[in-house]
C-alpha cells in the first residue's frame, strides 16, 4: 500500500512507535492520520506537529474503540489502515492476579479484535483495507520475567495470523509488527537485558522500518532480523532452545542477586 492521500488511524498514537508512525505516516503523503490515545495532550501534540486529528481513545473500552472508528469514517473519511499499535507489559508470572491478567488482556489482545470485529465488514465492502497490529519478537518466542506479556502477545500474532489467512483473499492487507528492544517509555522501567545484546532501537527507525513494510505489503515486520534466526532455532530444535532460554533466564537471575 502507498500511504499518500490515505486515511491512517493510530492507537498509542501519542508517544512511543505510535507517535513515531504517525510522523513517518504523515511525512509519506498520508491524507489524514488520526491519533488515538488515552493521553490526549500527548496525542495533541503529535497531531499539531502533522496535521491531523487527535481523539482520547482507552482501547480496553470497547465502546472507546466503537467510537473512534464511528467518528472518523463519519467525519474524515473511510479508514484505509487501522494501525492497532497500543499496548501495555506488566512483570510477573502466575502470581499476577486475575484483575491484571484481564487488564493487559483487554489492551494487547481484544483491543485488536474488537477494532477488526467492526472493520473488517467495513473495508471488505469497500473492496479492501489494511490493519496492522503491534505485537511483539515475544510473540514469536517468549518473554522472560513476563508471563501475561509473553502470552497475549502470542495471542495478537495468532490474530493477526488468522486475519490474514482468512481473509487475504477478499482484499484484507494485514501486517503484524514484532520488534525486541525499542527505546520508549515502555522499555525505560523494565529489565532489557534479554534483547540489548541485540540492540535498542529508536521508534522512528521501527517506524521507517514499517513503512517499508507496508508498501511491500509484507505481514511479519521483524525490525531485528535476528529475530528470524531465533524463529528457526526454535522451530528446528525446541528442546535446544528451552535449554537456552533457562540458561538466560538462570543468568538473570545470578545477576539479579
Amino acid at each position: 500500500m502507498n500511504l499518500k492521500d490515505k486515511i491512517i488511524v493510530i492507537t498509542g498514537g501519542a508517544s512511543g512507535i505510535g507517535a513515531a508512525m504517525a510522523r513517518r505516516f504523515a511525512a509519506a503523503g498520508a491524507k489524514h492520520v488520526v491519533c488515538a490515545d488515552r493521553d490526549l495532550a500527548g496525542a495533541q501534540s503529535v497531531a499539531g506537529d502533522i496535521g491531523g486529528t487527535a481523539i482520547q481513545t482507552d482501547v480496553s473500552l470497547e465502546a472507546d474503540i466503537a467510537s473512534l472508528i464511528e467518528t472518523v469514517e463519519s467525519d474524515i473519511g473511510p479508514i484505509d489502515l487501522f494501525v492497532s499499535n497500543a499496548g501495555i507489559i506488566m512483570e510477573g508470572g502466575v502470581e499476577v492476579a486475575d484483575d491484571g491478567w484481564q487488564k493487559i488482556w483487554d489492551i494487547n489482545v481484544l483491543a485488536h479484535i474488537r477494532a477488526a470485529r467492526i472493520l473488517v465488514p467495513k473495508m471488505l465492502a469497500r473492496g479492501g483495507g489494511y490493519i496492522l497490529s503491534t505485537a511483539s519478537a515475544a510473540g514469536l518466542l517468549a518473554q522472560i520475567g513476563s508471563a501475561p506479556y509473553s502470552v497475549t502477545k502470542h495471542a495478537a500474532v495468532s490474530f493477526a495470523e488468522w486475519l490474514a489467512i482468512t481473509h487475504g483473499d477478499d482484499g484484507l492487507k494485514v501486517s503484524v509488527l514484532c520488534p525486541q528492544g525499542v527505546a520508549t517509555a515502555m522499555t525505560a522501567g523494565i529489565d532489557t537485558s534479554t534483547v540489548e545484546k541485540d540492540g535498542m532501537l529508536t521508534a522512528e527507525a521501527v517506524a521507517q522500518i514499517t513503512l517499508d513494510a507496508i508498501e511491500e505489503e509484507r505481514f511479519l515486520i521483524m525490525p531485528h532480523p535476528q529475530v528470524a534466526d531465533y524463529i528457526k532455532q526454535k522451530g528446528s530444535d525446541p528442546e535446544r532452545w528451552i535449554t537456552g532460554m533457562q540458561r538466560w533466564q538462570r543468568m538473570l537471575n545470578e545477576q539479579a542477586s
